[in-house]
């Protein structure tokens, strides 16, 4: 397998209007725009409803995200399995119709366990739309066209992440959280509406892959671990994936702390607070819309090695400088630096990954970063309670740094 993260000069890549003209494209972008929007919507009206009428503590308001992640981690290799078998189109509306009904619990919940279980199984449906989509993304968009439609989804996500709280704050005060609900039960609607009118193909040269034994069970283990096995030996992939898992665990350690770093470190407001919190997301959106016009001038490991020196000396800067200005700099260049690394690393596994294998890899992907957020998430608190806030963040930029210098060599060595 080739270890060089930019095998060959590409032609120069596509711009978002053309990739937009694509019909396929534009019709799932508009789709997930409109569901993503939905599910903030949904998610952060969930934390408002926990946070001030179940009065939950902060460990189970954290358990909200665990129980909206965790699922990922384990469903995602078999789900991606039956993507690599199923029919892409019936399954990513299924998927859509589904969680519409799922969302729809949300409105008749009336304790914490049943918002955990609720939230872990539209956890477990979307491991299987997400490999999907990127599946379909890769048939109908041209090679030289997916930095830009992965820079559009990614867009699609931070506008959502930036603009979800605030609009669900707005609509939780002023007509209550199964508003919010509902408008998340319509946007899985209207998002399988639009899929459902227009023609999904597989991509080219590859077909649905079929049992490879006798016994059903044994045959998705051995598809399960062919997924997995390509990312370990396929050195590039491998390489981004791990990055990417990095810098969510970096993001994961920070979403908890920078709260207590804000009050107690910063002797600031709660205003300050979400400002702060917001640039991680402004970053990220600034970041997707540069990443593509860089992508013909820089390698894809250029790339990649810069978001994670970026976070690295942006985690540094956080730590180092307590004030404001810093703070509100350093987390916009953690959302900056991470467009770098998720934009070019799943265009990548999009290019490399042998059509019939797309489903299985970008699930296994999936489920290893995941699983880097969620260690974040449960480790930042204990650390932090150990060693103080600060030194977490140092922490974090010395693992981000000492992977720019591995990930050189590893290259290196492979290449």
């Amino acid at each position: 397998m080739t270890a060089t993260l930019n095998p060959a000069a590409p032609p120069a890549p596509l711009t978002f209007r053309e990739v937009l003209r694509i019909d396929v494209m534009r019709q799932v972008w508009v789709a997930q725009v409109v569901s993503l929007f939905g599910d903030f919507l949904a998610l952060f009206a969930v934390i408002a409803v926990v946070s001030f009428k179940l009065h939950a503590t902060p460990n189970q308001i954290t358990g909200v995200q665990i129980a909206y992640m965790l699922p990922i981690v384990f469903m995602g290799p078999l789900a991606g399995v039956f993507v690599d078998r199923w029919p892409l189109k019936p399954t990513l509306i299924s998927s859509d119709l589904i969680r519409a009904g799922l969302a729809a619990l949300l409105i008749v919940s009336t304790s914490l366990w049943q918002v955990y279980l609720v939230l872990a199984a539209l956890s477990c449906v979307s491991a299987f739309f997400g490999p999907a989509q990127g599946v379909t993304i890769r048939a109908h968009v041209p090679l030289h066209g997916l930095i830009a439609a992965n820079a559009l989804m990614q867009m699609a996500f931070m506008g959502s992440r930036v603009i979800g709280p605030a609009t669900a704050g707005a609509v939780v005060a002023a007509a209550g959280p199964n508003v919010c609900y509902a408008l998340d039960v319509l946007s899985f609607l209207v998002s399988a509406s639009l899929i459902g009118s227009i023609v999904i193909r597989r991509p080219e040269g590859s077909k649905q892959a079929a049992e490879s034994s006798s016994n059903r069970i044994h045959a998705i283990w051995v598809d399960m671990k062919a997924g997995a096995s390509f990312i370990f030996h396929h050195a590039a992939i491998l390489f981004v994936v791990l990055a990417m898992a990095a810098g969510l665990f970096t993001i994961g350690c920070f979403g908890p702390l920078i709260a207590i770093f804000v009050r107690d470190t910063l002797h600031a407001s709660a205003r300050a607070f979400g400002i702060v919190s917001g640039m991680v997301g402004f970053g990220m959106f600034v970041g997707t819309t540069i990443v593509r016009r860089l992508s013909h001038r820089l390698s894809n490991d250029a790339l990649v090695l810069s978001g994670l020196a970026g976070i690295g000396g942006a985690v540094l800067l956080l730590g180092a400088v307590p004030h404001l200005a810093a703070t509100m700099a350093s987390t916009f260049l953690i959302g900056f630096a991470f467009a770098a690394i998720i934009v070019p690393a799943q265009t990548l596994i999009q290019r490399e990954t042998p059509p019939e294998m797309l489903g299985r890899v970008g699930s296994t992907n999936a489920s290893i970063v995941f699983l880097g957020q969620i260690l974040g998430l449960a480790v930042s608190g204990v650390l932090a309670e150990a060693i103080g806030v600060r030194l977490v963040f140092f922490l974090c930029a010395g693992l981000a740094l000492v992977l720019v210098g591995a990930g050189r060599l590893f290259l290196h060595a492979k290449s």
